[in-house]
Formats: structure tokens, C-alpha cells, sequence
């Protein structure tokens, strides 16, 4: 029997929840064909729901206290309100396939901070994507179910994410990380030390990547690759120059161009080196290449802003803590700690009271642990 989370649904039929995430490592790096290494986390958005009998969608968001609904054929997201365009975009990417989609009658709430870069859109996405797998029987595998969220993203809200969000609540696996490669789509868990959190930390700086900063860091990117492939002719993105040839051949590129370049082949690379060192259990090591990513994001991709230099910088001192950077797209948002999970309390109050202190801004932090992937029940 499920416990009913609102009135306005007292049988529900379905119970799902799936994860928000954080990137641990390899930041700007999924446009250039890189690896990434996500966690899912234990914050989820919580969905209950119901067959409708015709092609009628009622959601309540919880949360935000408001309702809609809209019938499934015609999907237009401009005659949505912004959450509900998530939902009905798994729809309208599902229609667009030629696959079946019920009318559904759905709340949902959300423990995934919205705005803080821990994608609670994509938790959105694939908590419906998972249910209209299951009452449909798409027969999807939770990698093409997060294909398909991604699909409902990019072409119906309108926003060119990659897979990583959807994937990582997709497919996240408890305890682990997962390694991801955005160019093959094959993925691996990888073992997080055992005894440890995942502490993140919102600057309280919400993020205000302006898309010509976001664009022109895509657009050097590409110069990169067209010029050193002068040199390289096989290459296809800066995934294929490696450490040693870069450094060989960066005097050719413009100094900017250069700069944004080496940050996304040193990061391709230090992403590999992390792998084996999980595997190892060797935290501490791991936790340095945290560090490193963060300055080459702070020096080499200039995406970092002082509130996240200061919290990383302030969490280094700190006993108990492995490693910390700044996650996502930068100019705002939150930094990643791995902690040892005994330290992890005291090491929230003394990062707190020390951002406080230097800053003058109050930090969220959250104290979380890698997590599953979506998960689903039936009701009686």
C-alpha cells in the first residue's frame, strides 16, 4: 500500500522517486566529447500518480502550491506555466516517437534544492519518464529513458544540456560514482571511499551563466580543435589530443583559446586518473585532483567567482575533507566536498560560520550520500 503524500491523490497507483545529482569531476567537458564522473544523490523528487481514463494530464506541484492540466495531443510549451513544461515534454518527446502516453492524474514535491545546480529538472523528467515507461511498457532501459528526457529538454523546454543530468538519476547506482563517456554512452560505477559524504555547498550566488560567455567557451573550444588539427588531422574534439601533444602544439593557439582548451584536456585526463584512484580507495588522492580541477576552472576556464573560491578555499583547511571544487557550469551555484562521514557535521558548522564571517552571505549546505537511480512502486 502506498502512502498517499496529498489529499489530492488518495489511491495513487505509482510511487516514484528519482535523484538529483552532482558532478564530482569533469566539468565543461561533456560538449567536448569528454568522460564525467556524476553521483546521484539522496535528495529526490517524489511523484504519485494515477491512470486517467482519456488523454488528460492533471499535475499538482506540491511545492509551488499551484495545479495544471493539458491534453496530450497539440503539446505547445508556451501554454504551460515553467514546471510543468519538464513533464509534458517526456510526453511530447514519447508522442514523437510513436510511443503510447496515458493521461495521468500526478503530484510531486522535491527534497532537490531548485536553482542550485543539482538538476531537479532533470529529476523531474525522468520521475515522469519512468512512470509513463512503466504504465505504457515502453520496455525502455533507464539509459534510453534518459535519452529520452534529455530529447524532451533540448527540443520542447528549449534548454541544450547534455545527457549527463538525466543519466546520472537514471542509472545512479548507491555508494558509487559513475563514470560516464559522452561520446560512447558507456558508463561505469566506480566506488566512493567507503565512510564518506558527499558535502555541497551553495554559495547563496545563484548562477548567471549569460549564454555568450557559456557560447563563447564552446566557440574556443571548437577553434582549438580546428587549428590543431592542422597537426592532428584525425582528431573529432579536444577528447582526442592528450596531455603530451597539447603541450607540444599550444603555441600555435590565441592565448584565450589556449587557456580554455588546456583546461578541458588536463580535465578529460584527470577524470581518467580519478577512476583508478576510487577504484583504489585511495580518497585522499582523489580529493587532490578535486582541488586541481577546481583551479584550472578557477584560472584556465575562468568560470569560478570569489564565493566558490572562498568556500573551496576554507574547506581545505578543514579536518576531515578529501577534496572540494566547485560543480557545474560556474558563476554561482555550489561546490562539491568529499568528507569523511564522521567529520561531516562539524565540517558543515565550520564552513558555514567561516563563509559567513568572510563573505557576509549565508551558505545551504547539504549533506548527502550517492544514491540509486530512479526507483518505482506499484500500489495494491
Amino acid at each position: 500500500m502506498i502512502k498517499p503524500i496529498s489529499s489530492d491523490l488518495p489511491t495513487p497507483q505509482f510511487d516514484i522517486r528519482a535523484p538529483g545529482r552532482v558532478n564530482l569531476l569533469g566539468e565543461h567537458v561533456d560538449y567536448n566529447d569528454g568522460i564525467v564522473l556524476p553521483a546521484a544523490i539522496d535528495r529526490y523528487v517524489h511523484l504519485q500518480a494515477s491512470q486517467n481514463a482519456d488523454d488528460v494530464v492533471e499535475l499538482t506541484a506540491l511545492d509551488l502550491g499551484q495545479k495544471t492540466s493539458f491534453p496530450l495531443e497539440n503539446l505547445k510549451a508556451e501554454n504551460l506555466p515553467d514546471w510543468a513544461r519538464y513533464p509534458a515534454g517526456v510526453a511530447w518527446a514519447a508522442m514523437q516517437r510513436g510511443l503510447k502516453v496515458s493521461g495521468i492524474r500526478a503530484v510531486f514535491t522535491s527534497t532537490v534544492p531548485i536553482g542550485a545546480g543539482l538538476s531537479s529538472s532533470a529529476a523531474v523528467e525522468v520521475a515522469f519518464g519512468a512512470l509513463w515507461n512503466e504504465l505504457n511498457g515502453w520496455g525502455m532501459s533507464r539509459l534510453e529513458l534518459a535519452r529520452l528526457c534529455q530529447q524532451a529538454e533540448n527540443q520542447f523546454v528549449g534548454v541544450n544540456c547534455g545527457l549527463m543530468d538525466q543519466f546520472a538519476s537514471a542509472c545512479g547506482v548507491e555508494g558509487h560514482a559513475l563514470m560516464f563517456d559522452t561520446r560512447s554512452l558507456e558508463y561505469e560505477p566506480v566506488p566512493l571511499p567507503p565512510g564518506s559524504a558527499l558535502v555541497i555547498a551553495d554559495s547563496g550566488v545563484r548562477r548567471s551563466l549569460a549564454g555568450s560567455v557559456y557560447n563563447q567557451r564552446r566557440a574556443d573550444c571548437e577553434e582549438a580543435v580546428r587549428i590543431l588539427r592542422n597537426f592532428l588531422p584525425g582528431i573529432g574534439s579536444l577528447r582526442d589530443v592528450g596531455v603530451e601533444d597539447f603541450n607540444q602544439l599550444a603555441h600555435h593557439l590565441p592565448e584565450q583559446v589556449r587557456l580554455h582548451a588546456r583546461h578541458v584536456v588536463e580535465e578529460i585526463d584527470r577524470v581518467q586518473k580519478a577512476v583508478e584512484w576510487l577504484k583504489q580507495g585511495n580518497g585522499k588522492a582523489f580529493g587532490q585532483l578535486m582541488y586541481e580541477g577546481h583551479a584550472s576552472l578557477r584560472d584556465l576556464y575562468q568560470v569560478s567567482i570569489p564565493e566558490l573560491d572562498i568556500l573551496v578555499e576554507i574547506a581545505s583547511r578543514l579536518p576531515g575533507c578529501f577534496g572540494a571544487r566547485l560543480t557545474g557550469a560556474g558563476f554561482g551555484g555550489c561546490t562539491v566536498n568529499l568528507v569523511e562521514e564522521e567529520a561531516a557535521q562539524t565540517f558543515v558548522q565550520g564552513l558555514a560560520q567561516e563563509y559567513t564571517s568572510r563573505t557576509g552571505k549565508r551558505a545551504e549546505i547539504y549533506i548527502c550520500h550517492a544514491s540509486e537511480g530512479v526507483s518505482l512502486q506499484k500500489g495494491q
